[in-house]
């Protein structure tokens, strides 16, 4: 099996396209030069990649295959442009790391200073996603690393334990929940929730939960991060739900009740996830170090 780059974009465009001739005009090849090197790819593997027909290609079960990994090659040679163009900029590397909400907010600031301190030359692209939709991310190499929950499937990624990571119900201490032995996130569905920006890990992954038991959440003003949803709580809005290690910032500073939830899923741990923590650049190893040390 003998491909170049030129045969993966040609046969990335014809599909795209629609035909061979504007995928050939796309890959700035001529129709003769185009067809002979697509009919050059079928025969190196053995089977046909594209049906053909009035109306155009489409791929063959084959050719579908080839085309995802066309376009992860694709994405991973726009990478090394931009990573070799860091270079010449004088900078040496550049990781991207995907995480949750409560990573983000919670455990990573302090850390990445630190790791950024010791390698000037360094720059780290940080994005909160959900966990699934980092799972996703970089099983489809768009990333170097994700910090996620262990609600997300991972088990085809490599990852490391990272921090416990426990969810809990925050109220004011005279709320109706606060004298409840043991809470549920289904039990206060039935109160004013304040919650985080609609658009934060977090937010998704709860309103996914109420959504799940067929309820929805009843928001009634969104924060600005963790520390704003205490401190409403706290003043009497309504009941959150935030990581622990936020409301441990402020025991004892506001007037908080807060208890563990009783749903397996929100007794969470966060992992580092990467495809093949073995073929990591030196910097990006380097930064797990930082954050499991």
């Amino acid at each position: 099996m003998h491909f170049d780059l030129t045969d993966l974009k040609l046969f990335q465009h014809t599909l795209e396209c629609g035909n061979i001739t504007a995928g050939a005009s796309r890959s700035h090849l001529s129709l003769p030069a185009a067809s002979a090197r697509i009919r050059a790819m079928e025969a190196s593997l053995g089977v046909p990649l594209l049906e053909r027909n009035r109306r155009g290609v489409q791929p063959t079960p084959a050719g579908q295959a080839l085309l995802q990994h066309a376009r992860l090659i694709a994405q991973q040679v726009e990478r090394l442009q931009f990573d070799l163009g860091q270079f010449a900029q004088g900078q040496q590397g550049q990781v991207r790391l995907l995480c949750n909400t409560a990573a983000l907010t919670e455990y990573l600031p302090e850390l990445l200073a630190g790791y950024l301190a010791r390698n000037p030359g360094v720059n780290v692209d940080v994005q909160e996603l959900p966990s699934l939709r980092i799972v996703q991310s970089i099983t489809q190499g768009m990333a170097d690393l994700g910090i996620i929950s262990t609600a997300a499937p991972s088990e085809h990624l490599q990852t490391v334990p990272f921090r416990d990571d426990p969810l809990v119900l925050v109220t004011p201490p005279d709320h109706p929940l606060a004298s409840a032995a043991a809470p549920t996130f289904i039990d206060s569905l039935a109160h004013g929730h304040i919650g985080l920006g609609a658009s934060s890990a977090l937010a998704l992954y709860l309103e996914e939960q109420a959504l799940r038991e067929g309820r929805r959440m009843q928001v009634r003003v969104r924060a600005d991060g963790f520390d704003g949803v205490i401190r409403m709580v706290a003043g009497g809005a309504g009941v959150g739900v935030v990581p622990l290690a936020a409301v441990k910032r402020w025991q004892g500073l506001l007037p908080l009740h807060w208890a563990a939830l009783r749903e397996p899923w929100a007794n969470r741990r966060l992992l580092i996830c990467a495809r093949d923590f073995a073929t990591l650049p030196g910097y990006a190893a380097g930064l797990v170090t930082t954050l499991t040390g």
